[in-house]
């Protein structure tokens, strides 16, 4: 089914999920804000989405912009050079958003925002799985706050 939450470009507001759909940081763009939360580098950020791509169909892509269909948009933003890559190594529209999905996660997961908002709740007494959830689910902290909230049936 793809990946039926998926947020924006970080350029177009998306929370920070839609690093999944980012180009390299190398030029100034909302990109560098999104970083800068996550407490990652560019080249940390860099490194993330080249060895989930070594592990995943996202590795390929050669004749995109940058060579990887890691750097590639959300699929529902035409590109001619992302779709002629899908076709010609066979990932359907919904296997390449389930794939962007899990980059996504990966990159939350691999950063200092991530780990110490977890920490922050299951200091509030909220499940390490209910908060690594929400937080995966949403990219947004007050989002997830809000989302383990409904979650627990609290009023806080």
């Amino acid at each position: 089914m793809g990946w039926d939450n998926a947020p924006s470009h970080i350029c177009r507001g998306g929370d920070l999920r839609g690093l999944a759909f980012c180009c390299p940081p190398i030029k100034y763009c909302p990109i560098h804000q999104a970083l800068q939360i996550l407490k990652i580098s560019p080249e940390e950020f860099i490194k993330i989405k080249e060895e989930f791509g070594k592990r995943t169909k996202l590795g390929v892509g050669e004749n995109t912009c940058f060579h990887s269909l890691v750097w590639c948009c959300k699929i529902t933003k035409p590109c001619p050079y992302r779709d002629y890559e899908l076709k010609r190594n066979n990932i359907s529209p919904d296997e390449y958003m389930e794939l962007k999905k899990k980059l996504a996660e990966e990159i939350l997961r691999n950063s200092r925002f991530f780990k110490e908002a977890v920490e922050a709740f299951v200091k509030r007494g909220v499940s390490r799985e209910l908060a690594e959830k929400a937080l995966l689910e949403t990219g947004d902290l007050k989002k997830a706050y809000e989302l383990i909230k409904r979650s627990l049936g609290t009023q806080e």
